[in-house]
């Protein structure tokens, strides 16, 4: 009897294989849709369209030599006066020096808990320092908040050596980390900032280095916001030099630099409702210039602009259906974070279209483009991102569509 049965199985399987899957499968409707409503979720990054001030226009009437203001997240200028101007960047050169410790850390060259030895080179560093001793030692952590936080020359000389075996070698790296970021207007004779012909950047250049240290290292800023901290078990004090960490609502960092030649400098950043904003000024005629004209820059791209996220890597968007798969259904999410900068105010006209077949065909990839989705404000495109697939489905054979049918039938039988 039980034979029988499922020689009944297998003649009903052969049937439908051979007359009903191939109609099955020809019939579905491959066109497909766009849907569009208005974008909701966080934050992160992309738009170029949003109108910037023009370079020297300086309408906000800044004292200084050079200025920038740019989003973090997308490095879009919202704000420049004569922001390629070459300029000594005393200290603020520590933000190239920083980077390259956090990478040699990223990469596992160095750790926090490394003892560095202070040669009778950094020990002899002028400027700002914390005085060391040629026979004492700090780790890499507390050399790190010996920069940030006090810009100590002595300390980022010697770790430059510690890193590199000499500062001439890491000043390479660092140069050669600049032409990769594209900062064309810099050149860097020292890793300290201390004046030194032909030692020179500019205010754009400066914000570049600035968003790559937040962007790729924002755990930098457990040491760029202390305010006030020791060494030495206690006996050395540490005071930021940058008071905006103090005085200014949102402030992440971010380093300040000034000598008899350069002026006052400072790269400040600065995050309010998931709005990241990075405010570069050169060769202010006073500190107290430096600092205000910075919070001016900042102050001006939170009250004007807000920054309207369209959702997450990895969001799902729709379930679709797959045809002559191993499963019926897919899920479709979100290739990448997407976002953009936006006047404040407009982002409840934000509208997203989706562009998406109504099904697919097996086999289907993980991350396999499916379709995109745009995100318009007043028929401008804001931005665009990729939907892809979140699993693999496997296509339909011989084998597997005959077991799936026996099994169902097997169940089918037993209930």
């Amino acid at each position: 009897m039980k034979l029988k049965k499922y020689i009944s199985i297998l003649l009903i399987f052969i049937l439908f294989f051979v007359f009903f899957f191939p109609l099955y499968s020809s019939a579905i409707d491959d066109s497909s849709y766009i849907w569009s409503f208005e974008a909701e979720g966080e934050t992160v990054s992309v738009n170029s369209d949003v109108a910037t001030e023009k370079t020297n226009e300086n309408s906000l009437s800044l004292e200084s030599g050079s200025a920038i203001l740019i989003e973090q997240h997308t490095g879009q200028v919202l704000y420049s006066h004569n922001p390629h101007e070459k300029l000594r960047p005393a200290s603020v050169t520590k933000v190239m020096s920083i980077l390259l410790i956090m990478e040699a850390l990223s990469n596992n060259q160095i750790s926090l808990t490394d003892n560095v030895p202070c040669s009778e080179n950094a020990a002899s560093m002028g400027g700002s320092q914390i005085w060391l001793d040629p026979r004492e030692t700090l780790t890499v952590d507390e050399m790190l908040k010996a920069i940030c936080v006090n810009s100590a020359n002595d300390c980022v000389v010697a770790m430059a050596e510690f890193i590199a075996g000499s500062q001439e070698s890491f000043v390479e790296l660092m140069n050669n980390k600049a032409k990769e970021l594209g900062m064309d207007d810099t050149t860097f004779k020292n890793c300290h900032g201390l004046d030194e012909d032909g030692h020179l950047t500019s205010s754009y250049d400066i914000a570049l280095m600035s968003r790559e240290l937040l962007n790729k290292y924002p755990e930098v800023t457990k040491y760029t916001t202390i305010w006030m901290d020791t060494l030495r078990d206690g006996k050395s004090q540490l005071s930021n030099t940058n008071k905006l960490i103090k005085t200014y609502k949102g402030a992440t960092g971010l380093k300040t630099g000034s000598t008899s030649l350069a002026l006052y400098n400072l790269s400040a950043s600065a995050t309010r409702d998931d709005l990241s904003l990075i405010a570069v000024i050169m060769k202010a005629p006073s500190t107290k210039v430096r600092f205000s004209e910075a919070q001016k820059l900042l102050d001006y791209g939170f009250s004007k602009f807000s920054f309207k996220s369209f959702g997450n890597k990895g969001d799902l968007i729709r379930t679709v259906n797959v045809t002559k798969g191993i499963k019926n259904q897919v899920d479709v999410v979100l290739e990448n974070n997407s976002g953009a900068l936006i006047e404040k105010g407009k982002d409840s006209k934000v509208t997203q279209t989706i562009t998406l077949p109504d099904s697919f065909s097996a086999k289907i990839t993980t991350g396999q483009k499916l379709g995109e989705a745009t995100f318009s404000l007043d028929g401008k495109v804001l931005a665009t991102v990729n939907l892809v697939a979140k699993e693999d489905v496997d296509s339909l054979n011989l084998f597997t569509l005959s077991k799936r049918i026996i099994y169902s039938w097997v169940d089918l039988l037993r209930s």
